[in-house]
């Protein structure tokens, strides 16, 4: 996604915003906003899902906490079904009907995290971090280490995930 750039997640002349207050959240398209990023992804995966005719994609996005991205919206992923199921052969010919299933996408942060602990996720193993440190440590300041941050206080757990600064990870 470097080749594309326009984002400060794939430019490096462009900074990731730190310390946003979490209600500034959706009230703009953030610069973190990687262009077409999920379209890329369900374009794969699409692609992907005809060669070995399975009918159900899934994706990871969610539309509650996100930081105002349009294509983590139910409508953007309603229209992309649509499309893929207009766009394959599989399809065309009826083979192939395809779903794309977004089990997070009107979960809050806290569900999600809560859901994963569920289901024996280890947190210390995942990162969320817009602006790691080359180590791998999140840097506690990005929007997505906020809500993230505030999700495991939401359930009254310390986010177990290495952070650049052992006190981010209390606050939130």
């Amino acid at each position: 996604m470097r080749l594309f750039g326009g984002s400060a997640l794939t430019d490096d002349d462009i900074a990731v915003p730190r310390d946003r207050d979490l209600d500034q959240r959706g009230q703009s398209i953030p610069v973190t906003y990687v262009p077409a990023r999920n379209t890329i992804f369900l374009s794969y995966a699409l692609a992907w899902a005809e060669v070995l005719g399975a009918s159900d994609i899934f994706i990871g996005v969610n539309s509650l906490d996100y930081s105002g991205y349009p294509d983590c919206r139910p409508e953007y992923i309603a229209a992309y079904e649509r499309m893929a199921n207009l766009a394959t052969r599989a399809a065309v010919e009826g083979r192939q009907h395809l779903t794309i299933h977004t089990p997070l996408i009107a979960l809050t942060k806290k569900q999600i995290i809560a859901k994963g602990l569920e289901l024996g996720v280890d947190y210390a193993l995942t990162r969320t971090c817009y602006d790691p440190s080359p180590r791998g440590e999140a840097c506690g300041h990005c929007d997505a280490c906020l809500l993230r941050l505030k999700g495991f206080a939401d359930i009254g757990m310390t986010d177990p995930a290495p952070y650049q600064h052992a006190r981010a990870r209390q606050e939130a």
